[in-house]
């Protein structure tokens, strides 16, 4: 019998002052992210955040994961900087921009996480609250509708926020489809795009190991691919 073949799923990486383990600053991906993807039968590939040869590096890939991290600074979409923005990097900010704008243009499926969907819609011409509390540190219900609601087999979920920034204006050709009770969009797709996209604004990695609805956005991810 052939080995399975997984599809390579490309994560950005993300940049640490420091590591468990490891002596100076390091580039890191959440395990739980990186499981719950190959629980999904695909093969999780850390890419290093680089400037430029993005769409002939991405080639090589079958699917794109576009994870949580710092904040997107603000001149990005024509914003001024709130006191509570953190962790901004210039070089992040270029790279997940470009791996948005090169994955939604070439059809690749990609699914978007938190930071992921807020790079999402700036990358399609929209704007963020740049600080909202009461979503960070916390477990609230989320209602699904369109594919999403398809995609996990559920009108509803227990969603872990840890956000302080959301969507404000709505990017180009993006449609809502969950909210959290305050109406904070927690959820886009791109109905008129020309690949699988799905991007949810909560961290579904935090329980897809115990929450059958939360593990199946990377399956659905690792099958597209």
């Amino acid at each position: 019998m052939d080995p399975v073949v997984r599809p390579l799923i490309a994560i950005p990486a993300r940049f640490s002052g420091s590591a468990s383990a490891l002596r100076y600053a390091a580039e890191v991906n959440a395990r739980a992210l990186v499981e719950a993807v190959w629980r999904a039968g695909g093969e999780p590939v850390s890419v290093h955040p680089a400037a430029g040869e993005v769409a002939s590096r991405l080639a090589r890939f079958d699917g794109v994961l576009l994870p949580g991290g710092g904040d997107i600074a603000p001149d990005r979409y024509g914003g001024t900087p709130h006191e509570a923005v953190y962790d901004v990097d210039a070089l992040q900010d270029e790279f997940d921009l470009a791996v948005a704008v090169e994955t939604l243009s070439s059809g690749k499926p990609l699914l978007a996480i938190c930071r992921g969907m807020q790079v999402v819609n700036v990358a399609l011409g929209g704007t963020l609250h740049q600080d909202a509390p009461g979503h960070r540190h916390v477990v609230h219900p989320v209602a699904l509708t369109g594919q999403l609601a398809e995609i996990t087999g559920a009108g509803k979920v227990e969603a872990s926020c840890y956000h302080h920034q959301h969507i404000d204006a709505l990017g180009a050709g993006l449609r809502p489809t969950a909210r959290a009770a305050d109406n904070t969009i927690e959820a886009v797709e791109l109905p008129a795009g020309t690949g699988w996209f799905v991007a949810v604004q909560w961290h579904p990695e935090d329980c897809a190991a115990t929450d059958p609805a939360q593990q199946r956005l990377f399956d659905a991810l690792v099958r597209h691919a």
